[in-house]
């Protein structure tokens, strides 16, 4: 019975939307020409898009990496532009009507660090104009951090540079130093061989002395055994003496051999000392070296992380779309068919109510009039 009854009512739907189709369909006509009409006179505008990267550079984290680091958060950038907190400079650069100005929004692109900038406007090279205007503006607030940066690197170099070259002197007077060391170690070393060579010849000579010294004293007593008459107190004498002289002169050379002893003594002093000082000259040598390596490192680091930084740019130009966005024709002329149709309708089905009501009223009054 239900099923029937909603039969009959879709019935009743259709049979009244049939009964007032022109009361639908002529007006709801005339609105979607009307529309398009309006849509037609309505100026075009144009979508004009830029997308702008934020200027960025790199931080050195405790592990050695380098992480990259946005001078401003795009989000942010984007929420001054919707705000319109540049529209003021742009229309006093450009020499534009503020109240004229049109309204510029920007978005965060998802999962990037790319603001997108748009301008909806009937004249292209204003819109255009406007979004390189707004790129420069904030290029140059944007840029001012980078600029300091580059500014601290390029110090950074500047002084490893300078210690790169006040190593390279304080290597180049060690090596100096050096050479003189060494050729006082060589000079050292020939004066020992040279002493050395005097020692042998004075020890020589003093076995030379003792022997003959030996010989005298051996001959002397012979000739004491041999109580030669005459001869004895010469002998003696002779013997006496040469043997005082020989002692003498053993003596002086003992003096000598001491003096070449500590002559040696100190030369190899001074070679030991002269072999130290070029070790601990090897080892500064080595340590600046290793320092200055380090520095030009530092300066390789420091140019890598000059190359990363990044000025803020235009990675879309401002550029139009190839059809107008506004007005959408097609669409108000079929917004403005179907509301009009719509409210027709209900307006056929108010009147089929109010004529319904109507001959109800006519049959009552009918009724009442007969049973009187």
């Amino acid at each position: 019975m239900d099923a029937y009854e909603n039969e009959i009512q879709l019935i009743d739907i259709l049979n009244v939307i049939w009964k007032r189709k022109w009361l639908i369909i002529i007006p709801a006509f005339f609105l979607a020409v009307a529309a398009g009409i309006v849509s037609f006179l309505i100026p075009p505008k144009w979508e004009v898009d830029a997308i702008l990267q934020p200027s960025k550079f790199f931080v050195q984290t405790e592990q050695g990496q380098f992480e990259e680091v946005f001078v401003a958060d795009p989000r942010q950038i984007a929420g001054q532009i919707n705000q319109n907190s540049f529209n003021s400079l742009i229309a006093s650069e450009l020499n534009l009507n503020l109240r004229q100005f049109p309204k510029i929004s920007a978005q965060n692109l998802r999962d990037t660090k790319l603001v997108r900038v748009i301008i909806r406007d009937k004249d292209v090279a204003r819109a255009k104009s406007i979004l390189q205007k707004l790129f420069d503006i904030l290029r140059t607030q944007l840029d001012k951090k980078i600029n300091v940066e580059v500014k601290a690197i390029d110090s950074k170099i500047t002084t490893n540079e300078r210690e790169i070259k006040n190593k390279e002197l304080n290597i180049q007077s060690k090596e100096i130093e050096k050479s003189k060391t060494k050729q006082q170690i060589l000079s050292a070393e020939n004066k020992l061989k040279i002493s050395e060579q005097r020692f042998s010849s004075i020890t020589e000579e003093m076995k030379s002395v003792k022997k003959r010294t030996e010989e005298i004293e051996k001959q002397q007593r012979e000739s004491l055994e041999g109580k030669k008459e005459g001869m004895e107190a010469i002998s003696l004498l002779l013997y006496s003496n040469e043997v005082q002289q020989n002692l003498r002169y053993y003596n002086t050379l003992e003096e000598r051999l001491s003096a070449e002893e500590i002559t040696q003594e100190n030369l190899r002093l001074a070679i030991k000392e002269g072999q130290e000082e070029i070790r601990q000259f090897n080892t500064d040598i080595e340590k600046l070296k290793n320092e200055m390596e380090e520095s030009k490192n530092q300066i390789s680091l420091l140019n890598d992380k000059k190359a990363r930084i990044d000025y803020a740019q235009l990675v879309k130009e401002p550029t139009s779309s190839l059809y107008p966005v506004s007005p959408r024709k097609k669409r108000n002329v079929l917004i403005a068919g179907m509301l009009g149709a719509f409210a027709f309708t209900m307006l056929a089905f108010l009147l089929e109510y109010v004529e319904k009501q109507r001959i109800t009223n006519n049959k009552k009054l009918e009724v009442t009039k007969e049973k009187n």
